[in-house]
């Protein structure tokens, strides 16, 4: 149960998988390009790491089938090429119902912000085009700010800072388990939308203090769920 009373100032938006459709394509580059570096890396499990830094995913598996961290090396070979590998596909499509709850938001005063473990500046350059007017780059936190990515709550905790805002004057919305796991350390309540193929048990079990099936039905349901969470009233 969130005991915080909710003064709510901003809502805190991870990236992939919550404003752009783009994880399936983000487990298939990381499938694909870990297979032909000899690692193994199912598109599944990619979502269980979704919102970790590239570093890490990689050293994950390394350590794992050859018992040690990449090389700084294998690194950024390794990512350039899932990088690579990603762009290939077509352009991910906002998620539906993600431009409809950002007027929401921006209506009612808050300040949209955006908090991604994503290094990947396709998607990043396209935030303004197709959210026009909605995040402002100096209240942005991505992979290119942290020294320590999702899990750990460093990236909300700097989300926080930025904007000059306490723990319970945001929200945060994720789809991943190490989101759900970085929002929840930070203190802050943290709504997950499964927007992928893992079992909605696995981001309760994470600690998310409220759980959407999709980014339309939290869009639909935003009025109403924001005064009972205001109204402290735990919604999982």
């Amino acid at each position: 149960m969130f005991q915080k009373e909710i003064h709510l100032k901003a809502v805190l938006f991870d990236m992939d998988g919550v404003l752009f459709n783009s994880m399936p394509y983000h487990s298939a580059a990381w499938h694909e390009t870990m297979q032909a570096h000899g690692l193994n890396l199912s598109r599944e499990e990619a979502y269980l790491h979704e919102g970790r830094t590239g570093a890490g995913t990689i050293n994950i598996v390394c350590q794992r089938q050859f018992g040690r961290n990449a090389t700084q090396e294998e690194i950024e070979n390794i990512y350039r090429e899932k990088s690579e590998v990603f762009n290939r596909y077509p352009e991910p499509e906002p998620m539906p119902g993600a431009w409809e709850l950002l007027q929401k938001i921006k209506a009612a005063g808050l300040i949209p912000m955006v908090v991604t473990g994503s290094g990947q500046r396709s998607l990043l350059d396209r935030l303004e085009h197709n959210f026009p007017g909605m995040f402002h780059q100096e209240l942005m936190v991505t992979a290119f700010d942290v020294k320590h990515g999702k899990p750990d709550p460093e990236p909300y905790l700097m989300a926080l800072e930025k904007g000059g805002l306490k723990a319970n004057e945001a929200v945060v919305i994720e789809n991943a388990p190490l989101g759900v796991q970085a929002g929840v350390a930070a203190g802050i309540f943290t709504i997950a939308v499964n927007t992928g193929p893992l079992d909605d048990q696995i981001l309760l079990d994470e600690g998310a203090n409220a759980l959407f099936p999709s980014m339309q039905a939290l869009c639909n349901g935003w009025e109403s769920f924001i005064e009972s969470i205001e109204q402290n009233i735990d919604r999982k």
